[in-house]
């Protein structure tokens, strides 16, 4: 009896240790699991950062080209329908003016000339003026109409200047563009000045690198850092490779700011209104370049 009562707690704590024993088999094959499923994805993931981080070469050769415009230096002949509006505007102006000073001035000559002619006038009001010369607002208007007919104006619409395309003093009504040849595969084509990428340097500074190039001194306010428009073409399929498909261009918009000295006549650039891109352009770069250019 007393052996039974002994040997039933030996069973219980040889199956407590059995089962606890067990337990930690299963914990520690699941611990290696884990660690193993963990340092096989700590090594792919390592391998996905070295093949990120590695130099990979793009396919596409990067450009940047600068929209260089030159903004209207006259103002534009007005429409029938701008001049009638500008002609109510200037008499609700005189109808709701004040009289200026010259104006003033006139009257107040016209009443001292009559006053005497009425023998009204005090001769002690030129005494106080002493020995200086009485010039009448009238002599002044002489005197100006006399300069407005020495004076020329300036041309506006100059005919031999304006079939110069490569003068930027053309068209001064008129918003240009500035186009410039380039050499493309084997084609030469007037394209918006652009240069290539190259390491190190930003997309607006291979735009400001394109303008540089061109054998003129020309100034330009560039609007912005980033591209206004993207250009994209593949290259044939004979002349294609895993290296080489094709070439991105990027537009960055500027404003001329100076032209510097006169261009040669034979000069590689040219001077564009918006309706005379269409003879210069491709049609599918026109069609780019036309989503961005405003007709200032």
């Amino acid at each position: 009896m007393l052996q039974r009562k002994m040997a039933a707690p030996c069973g219980r704590m040889a199956t407590r240790s059995l089962l606890h024993f067990l337990s930690l088999s299963r914990t520690a094959r699941g611990v290696t699991g884990f660690r193993q499923f963990s340092i096989t994805s700590l090594n792919r993931a390592t391998s996905q950062t070295k093949s990120l981080t590695g130099k990979a070469s793009s396919p596409w050769t990067l450009m940047a080209a600068v929209c260089l415009q030159r903004l209207p230096v006259v103002s534009a002949a007005c429409s029938p329908t701008e001049q009638r509006f500008k002609e109510m505007m200037l008499q609700l102006e005189l109808e709701k003016s004040l009289l200026s000073d010259h104006e003033l001035r006139l009257l107040e000559d016209a009443e001292t000339m009559s006053r005497k002619q009425a023998d009204d006038y005090d001769s002690d009001e030129e005494d106080e003026r002493g020995d200086q010369e009485i010039v009448l607002a009238q002599d002044l208007e002489d005197s100006w109409e006399q300069k407005l007919k020495s004076f020329q104006p300036a041309r506006r619409l100059t005919a031999d200047v304006d079939k110069d395309l490569t003068s930027v003093e053309r068209c001064l009504a008129d918003s240009l563009l500035l186009l410039a040849e380039q050499q493309v595969g084997g084609e030469k084509l007037w394209l918006l000045p652009q240069a290539q990428w190259t390491e190190g340097e930003t997309l607006r500074q291979t735009a400001q690198k394109a303008l540089a190039s061109l054998p003129a001194a020309f100034k330009a306010t560039f609007l912005g850092n980033a591209p206004c428009g993207v250009y994209k073409y593949k290259l044939p399929k004979a002349a294609r490779t895993e290296s080489s498909a094709g070439t991105k261009v990027f537009f960055f918009k500027a404003v001329l700011s100076d032209a510097g000295p006169p261009a040669a006549p034979n000069a590689p650039f040219l001077w564009v209104k918006k309706s005379e891109l269409q003879h210069y352009l491709k049609p599918a770069y026109m069609m780019k370049v036309d989503r961005f250019l405003l007709d200032l």
